[in-house]
């Protein structure tokens, strides 16, 4: 059915509280949940199992909360299940991130019944009282609720997953474990039954007013798609916009991919100095840029290398809109872009072909030692429409900088609040989010230790990603900013990861062409997990991390 949750709605028969949260999450396009289970919520993961969702059960809470994070940035929403306090603290960080990054994910956690918090039992897993795990949550999530009272369960469901829809940033449900199944008649609100505020029809018209006339008085005006275009599902009027204005764009390290890549006008990323050279001169040269949906963070802006008069720029977010140094209250970034759609603007040349419109060739040199810049190149040759590139913090994000991605929201990364470890598991998420996608991991040595072992969740459910594991011996990214012993790390054997979890394959690649034929190997065997473990110079870094490091250094 369109909407399942219609079904409890309409029928006012009593339900169990965890009955009506199931069906609220799938009437939100929620089809799994990721987790571990504990005492506290053994009774609740009884109930998901039985219920027409998908449980999926990881190696570690906060590799789930990444895997959940990654499942809500392609479908819109994510759901993670774990028990109280060991299960729900260890989801902090992957929530924070989730937060930062406007991800919206539903962390619920079960916790000790009501009768048994009455007495103030000093229970297992207890910190300072049963308030602690929620007032810990208060701060890294948007709305929060306490399912105790099955007569204002429903609404509160409700209430807290529509704040995670209108907001993009992560909910937090505590359901203690004696309230779990117990019985409801009260009706589930349908999703987005909360009413957004309204617009001031006058304070639009003069904001579209202002930045039409500026557009159009523009010769040389570039856009900057941001995150937020994605999050918000804005993609199909950002193209709309584009196609009107014959305004080229560029998109940021977070909004990567947010439309495809090889449409006409696409100048790349522009994240300051980390740019190549293209894309940082096209948008520090034009006389405007429209800003829609970009957070100005310092990984997005190079490390505030990035050279912006705000006197130049329109600003658009979902919470504010800023038109050079004038503030319009009240204006989201849906409602300015659907406005800038219908608005009269100058009529400019065909805009040019992509960045990436050329097919770029890559031919192995057969014993040349591989290294950061050449995996990147090959890469960009193997990459279709069906594979999707999962990037973690440090050189595997910036060397995937300049990467040609084919469809929308086919690259995935963490490149605001960088938590390293996250693109392992983020690939259980977007297996399940989009089972028609390959998922391609690229994640450093000191990651890989962090959360490889959730390679071990990807087979028990039949999962085939391909993981790349630049070796460079430690924390690469670091080194150039300061070095030390404590940037290094145990050499693995990466290759051998697959024996060990008792399915897949693993390659261990020096040279150019042993990584073109590990890669091609894997791509062709779609059935299999496989780990390609490229050993790298320790000093060696990316082409886009080499720009920034120069740069850095001539302003010391």
């Amino acid at each position: 059915m369109d909407n399942p949750g219609a079904a409890y709605t309409e029928n006012r028969m009593p339900h169990p509280v965890v009955q009506v949260l199931v069906e609220a999450l799938r009437a939100r396009r929620v089809d799994h949940v990721f987790g571990i289970p504990g005492d506290y919520a053994l009774g609740l993961f009884h109930a998901l199992e039985e219920s027409p969702l998908t449980l999926v059960n990881t190696c570690d809470e906060q590799a789930a909360g990444f895997a959940a994070d990654a499942y809500a940035r392609i479908r819109g929403l994510g759901c993670v299940c774990v028990t109280y306090g060991v299960g729900g603290l260890k989801l902090v960080n992957s929530t924070a991130q989730a937060y930062a990054e406007r991800s919206p994910v539903v962390i619920i956690s079960g916790a000790p019944g009501v009768g048994e918090m009455a007495g103030d039992a000093l229970l297992h897993h207890r910190v300072r009282d049963f308030g602690t795990q929620m007032r810990v949550f208060r701060e890294v999530t948007a709305a929060q609720a306490l399912l105790d009272d099955p007569n204002t369960a429903p609404r509160e469901i409700a209430r807290v997953l529509d704040v995670a829809g209108r907001t993009r940033r992560p909910v937090y449900l505590e359901l203690p474990r004696d309230c779990a199944s117990l019985p409801t008649s009260e009706p589930l609100p349908p999703p987005g039954a909360i009413p957004p505020a309204a617009i001031d029809a006058a304070t639009l018209t003069e904001a579209v007013e202002e930045a039409v006339a500026m557009l159009n008085a523009a010769a040389r005006p570039i856009v900057l798609a941001g995150v937020e275009i994605h999050r918000f599902g804005l993609q199909d009027e950002l193209i709309r916009f584009i196609g009107k204005s014959g305004i080229r764009f560029a998109t940021t390290i977070m909004g990567k991919s947010v439309v495809n890549e090889e449409l006409p006008g696409f100048v790349g990323v522009y994240a300051g100095s980390l740019s190549n050279e293209l894309a940082r001169s096209e948008v520090e040269a034009s006389d405007l840029v429209l800003n829609l949906g970009a957070m100005m963070t310092d990984l997005d802006t190079g490390i505030f290398t990035a050279n912006l008069d705000p006197a130049r720029m329109i600003a658009a977010s979902s919470d504010a809109l800023a038109i050079r140094r004038h503030h319009y209250p009240g204006i989201d970034l849906a409602t300015f872009l659907a406005a800038l759609c219908r608005a009269e603007l100058r009529s400019r040349d065909p805009l040019p072909p992509s960045c990436h419109a050329a097919p770029t060739r890559f031919s192995a040199l057969p014993d040349a030692p591989i290294s950061v810049a050449r995996v990147f190149e090959c890469l960009d040759t193997c990459l279709t429409e069906d594979i999707a590139v999962i990037a973690d913090p440090g050189d595997a994000l910036f060397g995937a900088i300049d990467l040609t991605i084919h469809s929308r929201s086919e690259f995935i990364a963490c490149a605001y609040y960088a938590s390293l470890g996250f693109a392992v598991p983020a690939a259980l998420g977007v297996a399940f989010a989009e089972p028609q996608w390959r998922p391609l991991v690229l994640v450093g040595d000191g990651a890989f230790q962090m959360t490889g072992m959730e390679v071990s969740t990807a087979v028990r459910y039949g999962l085939a990603p391909i993981i790349v594991v630049l070796d460079n011996a430690g924390y690469g990214t670091e080194r150039p900013m300061l070095d030390g012993r404590f940037n290094d790390v145990q050499p693995w054997a990466f290759a051998e990861v697959p024996r060990i979890v008792g399915s897949g394959r693993g390659y261990e690649v020096a040279t150019e062409s042993a990584f073109e034929e590990a890669l091609a190997s894997a791509i062709d065997d779609r059935e299999r997990l496989a780990i390609i473990h490229v050993r790298l110079a320790s000093d060696d870094i990316s082409p886009a991390l080499q720009r920034l490091t120069s740069h850095l250094r001539e302003r010391v």
